[in-house]
């Protein structure tokens, strides 16, 4: 991977409080659920302890006393008792099962809005695997923690406080040695979540690079089988898989530690508690039901205190998943609309750049003191050599970044004053590599006017040349296109993407390359819609073939973030500078791959005659 590859933030340090807080905050909205299962879990315990304590009355009253009533009586109270207890199962289940699908809905709806408000530049360093690893992996495991997490250590911790309640009761002395080792529990468990918190961080970290690593690699496989990087990205890939496997041997190794140790103390409590009442059960002040008991409580506390331990492993990861969420969450747009910014109704009227800079994160301009005015309906054509900024010119008039000195004027306002949705809702764009989404050729055209008619989509396809294609395929307007479009060529999903500008009636007008990757005939087709849409548009034209911009009112030649040379084709022409110079070059160069062409062709036939 290149250096300079996206690392993710690196949640180093104590365990913050305020983390798990907002963990907790998840479930508030859902308080009547939450509300209703803990009451079920609390139920649960306390009728677990109350059946050892009915054992205890079971050997003492029942058996040892030979009162056959008083067996029958408890008899029938545990079987009441029991009734109730698997209700309460029953209903906890339900509960926290309907609890974890709210509490998924609404992270995953908080994420997908958080990121549609994000400005371009945070997509721009973010993988989108990293993206993904948090949408999907990061919110199913805090999900797992506020619903089955809570309900584990709920019902744990309830067992072990009623267990001990219910010692206290049989034998205050004997009780005293499990109150004395849950200190050292306490200890084992504050020592054990630093590291496990720390390796846990560190799977999720590699985790989510792999994520990267799996989506570039599957979205580039062309470029990949092309240069033959196959062996390469293998060893790349092994690297990055080998440092998640120790990782997680590390955590794992950790987790599987906590278990025994806890288990270990546990047992030094069970075997003071067997060496106490051994002598004073045979001088007749401690009952072999009270024995009973206490070895039932304080075995039984072995399972609650290990799936305490469990679930307190398992938060470490969820923990670390969780501080990735709330980073994302956490992100501030980078382009936000002022207190009273407005929508004046239209953008047309006249765009006036003055004395514009902008730079990326590295501090170097890209665009330097950029002056220019573009009158209403007026069509204007960027060229020049690659990194120029012709691209970083109209993603500013989108206003995905904004200038960092100077400032842009539509229609007599500064842009900032305007509101996001006034100045992007009426700008239309058609990218150098079109994206259209799953579903069908209708949908895609209709994406942003999702109220439009069947009408007014056949007409926006058929304005720039789109229909004859459709028409052709089974289902017509009802055709799947396939995720990202794969189903068709580079040139339909092209005229799909001019539909869907013209349907959706932009006001501005914005094309970034859009003919650079299509052929001479696709090329004719598109260039016969941006004519359609252009018409009494202000528009804005980024070309690698010149030919396509001829008609323009004013070509810019944008070398260095700069106006090279400002002025029509014949104009430049006759100036026989920049755009002469890249005019002939292109000129001289289709016509020697025509000549080509034509030369193979006729030595083909000569062969072949």
């Amino acid at each position: 991977m290149p250096a300079d590859f996206y690392e993710e933030e690196d949640f180093q340090g104590q365990f913050k409080g305020n983390v798990f807080k907002r963990i907790l905050d998840l479930m508030r909205p859902h308080w009547p659920w939450v509300l209703g299962f803990l009451i079920c879990v609390i139920i649960v315990s306390i009728l677990d302890a109350y059946f050892t304590y009915l054992s205890k009355q079971i050997v003492d009253r029942g058996i040892v006393n030979k009162d056959i009533n008083a067996l029958q009586q408890i008899l029938v109270n545990y079987g009441i008792l029991i009734l109730v207890q698997a209700a309460a199962v029953f209903g906890f289940v339900f509960l926290v099962g309907v609890l974890g699908e709210r509490v998924r809905y609404d992270l995953r709806q908080s994420l997908f809005n958080h990121l549609q408000r994000l400005s371009l530049s945070y997509f721009s360093r973010t993988p989108v695997g990293w993206i993904m690893s948090r949408v999907t992996n990061d919110t199913e495991r805090v999900a797992e923690l506020v619903t089955w997490g809570v309900l584990d250590s709920t019902w744990g911790v309830i067992n072990i406080l009623t267990s001990v309640i219910f010692m206290l009761v049989i034998d205050w002395r004997l009780a005293l040695i499990v109150i004395a080792i849950l200190p050292f529990l306490f200890y084992v468990a504050v020592q054990f979540r630093k590291r496990i918190l720390e390796q846990f961080r560190n799977v999720r970290k590699i985790n989510s690079k792999i994520t990267a690593s799996y989506n570039e690699n599957i979205s580039g496989v062309r470029v990949v089988k092309a240069l033959g990087r196959e062996d390469e990205n293998l060893r790349e890939f092994g690297e990055q898989t080998s440092a998640m496997r120790k990782a997680g041997y590390r955590a794992a190794w950790l987790s599987a530690l906590f278990l025994p140790s806890v288990q270990i103390i546990s047992a030094v409590g069970l075997g003071g508690i067997i060496w106490y009442s051994g002598a004073t059960v045979g001088s007749g002040t401690f009952s072999i039901g009270s024995l009973q008991a206490f070895i039932t409580y304080m075995t039984s506390m072995l399972w609650p205190i290990q799936d305490v331990a469990r679930v307190f492993a398992e938060m470490q990861r969820a923990l670390a998943s969780a501080e990735r969420i709330f980073s994302l969450v956490d992100t501030t747009p980078e382009i936000l609309d002022k207190p009273g910014a407005f929508d004046p109704g239209t953008i047309r009227g006249e765009i006036q750049f003055e004395h514009m800079y902008f730079w990326y994160e590295d501090e170097l301009p890209v665009i330097k003191d950029l002056n220019l005015t573009i009158q209403h309906g007026e069509t204007i054509a960027l060229v020049g050599s690659t990194g120029g900024g012709k691209t970083t010119i109209v993603n500013l008039l989108c206003r995905f970044y904004e200038p960092k000195r100077g400032r842009i004027l539509i229609g007599g306002h500064d842009y900032t004053d305007l509101s996001l949705q006034a100045i992007q809702s009426r700008i239309g764009v058609v990218l150098q590599t079109p994206h259209l989404f799953s579903g069908t050729i209708r949908e895609n055209i209709a994406y942003g006017r999702l109220k439009a008619s069947q009408q007014d989509i056949e007409a926006s396809a058929k304005l720039v040349g789109a229909d004859h294609f459709i028409q052709r395929f089974e289902h017509g307007y009802d055709e799947q296109v396939g995720e990202g479009g794969v189903l068709l060529s580079v040139g339909q999903k092209q005229l799909i993407s001019l539909a869907r500008a013209v349907l959706s009636n932009p006001e501005i007008f914005i094309m970034d390359e859009a003919t650079s990757s299509v052929d001479t005939l696709t090329e004719s087709m598109i260039q016969k819609g941006m004519e359609a849409i252009m018409q009494d548009r202000t528009s804005i034209i980024i070309a690698h073939r010149l030919s396509t911009i001829k008609t323009a009112h004013r070509i810019l030649v944008i070398e260095d973030g700069q106006i090279a040379e400002m002025g029509n084709h014949a104009e430049l022409l006759k100036l026989k500078g920049k755009y002469y110079n890249l005019y002939t070059r292109q000129f001289r160069f289709e016509r020697e791959d025509a000549y080509n062409i034509f030369k193979e062709n006729n030595q083909a036939n000569l062969s072949a005659g």
